[in-house]
């Protein structure tokens, strides 16, 4: 996806959010911080994002994003549920209506063959709904990373937009 490309799906992002009157935060793994740097990339950013944690660590997850070290222990930190309980960690810590998560293994080590090098868990919260997607992206670190970060927006636009048509 190309720079502008990414800017037009940053710009709808923000008008989706503009158009409920909702702000949001991003809760980041893998990304580092790479979904709210793009998202504050856009001129009155102030206006739609809170702000964000980036937690690579688990204790970060649980001290800041109020993760259950059970459930870490359980799943892994890099998990379609532990993805969940960040999104809504992030949406009820930093008090906004929309959070988003990622979580994921972004190389060049790090993967098994169960969790392996390109495995990203995206979650979008919002009070109406909550809606996550998995997946395996190819490519080196920053490929899958610059990949997380578009898949998160992606979804963010998707659940922003079904949630305000059926609000209509």
């Amino acid at each position: 996806m190309s720079g502008d490309a990414i800017d037009r799906l940053v710009a709808r992002v923000a008008a989706a959010l503009t158009a409920r009157d909702a702000r949001l935060a991003t809760a980041e793994s893998c990304t580092g911080g790479l979904v709210a740097a793009r998202l504050s990339d856009i001129a009155g950013a102030s206006d739609v994002l809170a702000g964000g944690v980036v937690s690579y660590s688990n204790d970060v997850k649980t001290a800041q994003l109020g993760v259950s070290e059970e459930l870490i222990s359980a799943h892994g930190a890099v998990s379609a549920e532990v993805a969940e309980a960040m999104a809504a960690g992030v949406r009820e810590r930093l008090g906004v209506d929309v959070g988003i998560a990622v979580t994921g293994v972004a190389g060049p080590g790090g993967g098994t063959p169960e969790k392996p090098v390109g495995l990203v868990h995206v979650r979008v919260e919002t009070p109406e709904r909550g809606q996550g997607t998995s997946f395996s992206l190819p490519g080196d670190r920053a490929t899958v990373r610059t990949r997380a970060t578009v898949s998160a927006l992606h979804l963010a636009r998707r659940v922003l937009t079904r949630s305000r048509h059926e609000d209509t």
